[in-house]
């Protein structure tokens, strides 16, 4: 059968399976393509769903992205709601679909088809789990049935258990709708996807607007025996609460996949290769529920994110239709807003990246997001992983009250176009007062991590701390005034502005573990005792950097070091 009129069905909609549908039509107007959704809404927003419930998108219509009728009058799609596909037949190559308002069953042909089941949210096998008031967010109805809860009587207090993304978006919204919010998350930071310092700030964040954090803790059972639902955690602390979400991660959805005997890979997602062909060459997989290369590594991943799966769905469609488009790999790209601040990643972490024992190096900056001259500028935190030869980046994660977003995709796109570290450095971005700076934060950290690949600099670690040998000597290089506010014990103070009139001060049989505030007088007094004589180290990211990683981090960071 000629390419342009396959006949290609597709099961699932949102990103993947709508993108797939749309780009398939722009490439064959013959072509008969049927979309298969089990739910009543084909393509929605759910990355906005916890902010309709918060009410900063007060329209629940925005989140429809489009309808059923919207995609046949623009694409002339057969959509089909309420239509649950139960049975592949790879050797009919047949569906078995039934609809749920009716019952009734029936069977469709396919040449090609594109499966886009998503990914299901965990809940937990723990007692009292099925409480009508214990919900998860994942869709438009899960949306609503919180919204019913929130609405059915006086709110008291909403437990949120999983800080990663939407259990931290979640706590926002609801504090937004003015409600008693508390977070448990069992590992002792939120975003288990970022390394533990980077989200120091994000944890002050979330406290200073009213969350109370439960780090560490684990809800073992629910009690829903009394008038409100109380969460028992690990530790036989009890949280009364009015509702609960949990936002403990999500899994992909294979079961329709694995029933027709396709492989999964070692994540438990869909196996596909780089034109998301499963292992039968006429059936396809995209989104959430596919098995992805994870793009610093090579290894296989489940990376569930919208933008990967808009391409996956695109790249399905081309290849049906004769075209040879490839996925790459995927980067975990991603930003998360947390009242005021901003985090954001791509690339593997600093904790992946030990745990596929490849080497890296980290240099951490703080620089302002645009002139400190001009009014308004905020610290941004950034730490950028690299390979110690190459300057290869591996990695980044950045977290400030503004301007971290454009960082991170100006970061992206150098990982994705095979950039080093030596390339931040002569990167020529948008500069003007209210912009940006001179030499912008990416750029900083092109320097400061070229400086450490050329040698001009060595580093000293925080975890060094706890074993320093009676030949190192902490060397505090700041002001008096910034020096008597507060410094890493046991360190001395040698201020970079008179250690040309000190060095007879400075023991030459020690190495010297210099730190500042935030990193840039440090280096500079590393250049000078170096050029002396002297064997020296410096803190990367200071003693800003020093607070972060030592969970002593009590107020913003600011952005004034000359």
């Amino acid at each position: 059968m000629p390419n342009s009129s396959k006949r290609i069905l597709i099961i699932g909609g949102v990103a993947g399976g709508a993108s797939a549908a749309a780009r398939a039509r722009r490439l064959s107007e013959t072509a008969t393509i049927i979309m298969f959704e089990r739910g009543p809404y084909v393509s929605f927003a759910n990355c906005g769903l916890p902010y309709h419930i918060g009410g900063v998108i007060e329209d629940r219509k925005r989140l429809l992205v489009q309808t059923p009728e919207s995609l046949n009058a623009r694409f002339d799609l057969d959509v089909r709601i309420h239509s649950e596909v139960i049975a592949i037949d790879r050797q009919a190559k047949t569906v078995r679909v039934r609809n749920s308002k009716t019952g009734r069953e029936y069977e469709e042909a396919y040449d090609a088809l594109v499966l886009s089941p998503g990914a299901e949210p965990i809940r937990p096998p723990v007692p009292g789990i099925n409480d009508p008031r214990v919900h998860t967010l994942r869709n438009m109805g899960d949306m609503d049935g919180i919204l019913a809860g929130l609405s059915a009587g006086p709110m008291g207090r909403v437990l949120v258990v999983g800080a990663g993304y939407i259990g931290v978006e979640l706590a926002e919204s609801l504090r937004h709708r003015g409600l008693a919010v508390v977070l448990v998350e069992r590992l002792p930071q939120v975003m288990a996807v970022a390394d533990p310092e980077m989200v120091e700030p994000l944890h002050q964040e979330l406290q200073r607007h009213g969350v109370e954090l439960r780090l560490g803790a684990t809800v073992t059972a629910f009690d829903g025996t009394g008038e409100n639902l109380v969460a028992i955690l690990g530790d036989g602390s009890r949280i009364a609460c009015d509702l609960a979400v949990m936002c403990v991660g999500v899994r992909p959805e294979t079961a329709l996949a694995e029933a027709a005997g396709l492989e999964l890979g070692a994540t438990g997602g869909i196996r596909v290769d780089d034109q998301m062909r499963t292992s039968d060459p006429s059936i396809f997989a995209v989104g959430d529920a596919v098995e992805v290369k994870e793009f610093v590594s090579g290894d296989p991943a489940l990376i569930p994110l919208a933008g990967p799966a808009n391409r996956q769905g695109r790249i399905a469609a081309e290849v049906i239709l004769g075209r040879e488009s490839r996925y790459a790999a995927t980067q975990g790209t991603a930003v998360c807003k947390i009242f005021e601040q901003t985090f954001a990643m791509t690339g593997l972490s600093e904790r992946s990246l030990k745990q596929k024992g490849l080497p890296y190096q980290r240099i951490y900056v703080h620089p302002a997001d645009h002139a400190t001259y001009y009014p308004g500028a905020h610290a941004i935190s950034l730490k950028l992983l690299f390979a110690p030869d190459t300057g290869r980046i591996l990695g980044a994660q950045a977290v400030g009250q503004s301007g971290v977003d454009k960082r991170m995709d100006v970061l992206a796109v150098a990982m994705r176009a095979g950039l080093t570290v030596f390339d931040l450095e002569e990167l020529e971005l948008c500069y003007a007062p209210p912009f940006g700076s001179a030499k912008d934060a990416v750029n900083m950290a092109g320097f400061v991590a070229s400086n450490v690949v050329r040698g001009d600099i060595a580093l000293w670690e925080p975890e060094e701390l706890a074993t320093l040998r009676p030949d190192q000597l902490l060397v505090d290089v700041r002001t008096q005034a910034e020096f008597n506010q507060g410094t890493i014990p046991g360190a001395e103070w040698a201020p970079v502005d008179e250690l040309r009139e000190r060095l007879e001060d400075l023991p030459r049989d020690k190495e010297l573990l210099l730190f500042c505030q935030v990193g840039l007088r440090g280096y500079v007094a590393g250049r000078l005792l170096s050029q002396h004589g002297f064997r020296v180290r410096n803190l990367s990211g200071g003693y800003k950097r020093y607070q972060m990683w030592a969970g002593q981090l009590t107020e913003p960071i600011l952005c004034d070091e000359k």
